[in-house]
């Protein structure tokens, strides 16, 4: 057997054992980076580890509670000292609460939003705190549709997705400000077919479901290693999320009352909630998961806008030479 190609570096997902982060685990592992996970759950970064190891390259798992500062900080002390100099942070951990905001305790409230959000903002402050010395790094916020437009039932994801844009705008701005060359990026998510509808805590009668149309993760994964390659901004993912946030931009009280309607219901499956694996708002659901959640049947591979997303640059050359066709054959029947 040839040597394994040299690395491109050193990137961490959080959130990585499980669900979307672990399919980023394997799409950057795959593109040649050493990939360290962070999260809870013990049995799912031992999967991770595994996977990074599969595809040839070098894997570190941290038990870490992104919601604790300072726990996040050793772990990123960990990852350079094992691994080496961090050039990508992607933060994904998140968690949620499926119920109305009336019923959802003071504490699960709290809990969610220090992971969700507090997790992104301790995330973003340990990969500053390497990258800006170096002035160079690439950091990814893996938003949602729902960044844009709140739901019924899940009011503490909302919020805390709403304030990620909010808080990485700011702080996108301060790095332009002192001519950084570190990257900030966000990639927001349409409905997956991920582990967190089997476990998350919920209050609704029956098992939780994505808002459809449902995607897959590996779908997902590879736009967030396309923008980790080429960092933009802004980056949308699903024709379900582009409608959701321009949508949300001229339809807003049509979709208040549209959501009233539909998203209680839309929420919910045909499964009982006995189903679900477990509740890991407070600790780690036992086991390896994985990337999927239970609803492949529902669940598409493939998307249009995701392709041709992925092919933009491509489209835009044919574009260009359509055009110059265009224009030289007008010429051509003027004279």
């Amino acid at each position: 057997m040839g040597a394994a190609p040299s690395s491109r570096g050193v990137a961490v997902v959080t959130g990585g054992s499980a669900g979307l982060g672990r399919a980023v685990v394997r799409e950057l592992a795959e593109r040649g980076w050493d990939v360290a996970a962070l999260a809870r759950g013990r049995d799912g970064l031992a999967g991770a580890v595994a996977d990074v190891a599969a595809r040839g390259r070098r894997g570190l798992g941290v038990v870490c509670d992104v919601a604790d500062h300072r726990a996040v900080e050793a772990a990123a002390s960990r990852v350079e000292a094992e691994l080496g100099p961090v050039e990508v942070w992607v933060n994904d951990a998140m968690a949620s609460v499926f119920a109305a905001f009336w019923d959802v305790d003071p504490d699960d409230y709290a809990r969610a939003t220090a992971t969700t959000y507090f997790g992104y903002v301790n995330g973003t402050r340990a990969a500053l705190a390497r990258m800006r010395p170096r002035d160079r790094g690439r950091i990814v916020q893996v938003g949602s549709a729902l960044a844009y437009r709140g739901i019924p039932l899940q009011s503490a994801y909302c919020g805390a997705k709403h304030a990620i844009r909010g808080f990485t705008e700011s702080v996108t701005t301060e790095l332009l400000h002192e001519g950084s060359s570190v990257t900030v990026s966000t990639v927001h998510m349409p409905g997956m077919n991920t582990t967190q509808f089997g476990w998350v805590r919920s209050a609704l009668p029956q098992h939780p479901q994505p808002v459809a149309p449902i995607y897959q993760p590996e779908l997902c994964a590879r736009v967030v290693g396309d923008v980790v390659d080429r960092p933009r901004r802004t980056t949308w993912v699903g024709g379900s999320t582009v409608a959701t946030v321009l949508g949300n931009y001229v339809l807003g009280p049509v979709l208040d009352r549209y959501l009233a309607r539909t998203g209680v219901d839309g929420q919910q499956s045909d499964q009982p909630r006995s189903a679900m694996v477990g509740d890991y708002l407070e600790q780690p659901v036992p086991g390896d998961h994985g990337a999927r959640g239970p609803f492949d049947e529902r669940s598409r591979a493939r998307s249009p806008q995701v392709w041709a997303l992925r092919h933009r640059r491509t489209l835009g050359g044919a574009a260009a030479g359509a055009a110059a066709l265009t224009a030289g054959l007008l010429a051509r029947s003027r004279r």
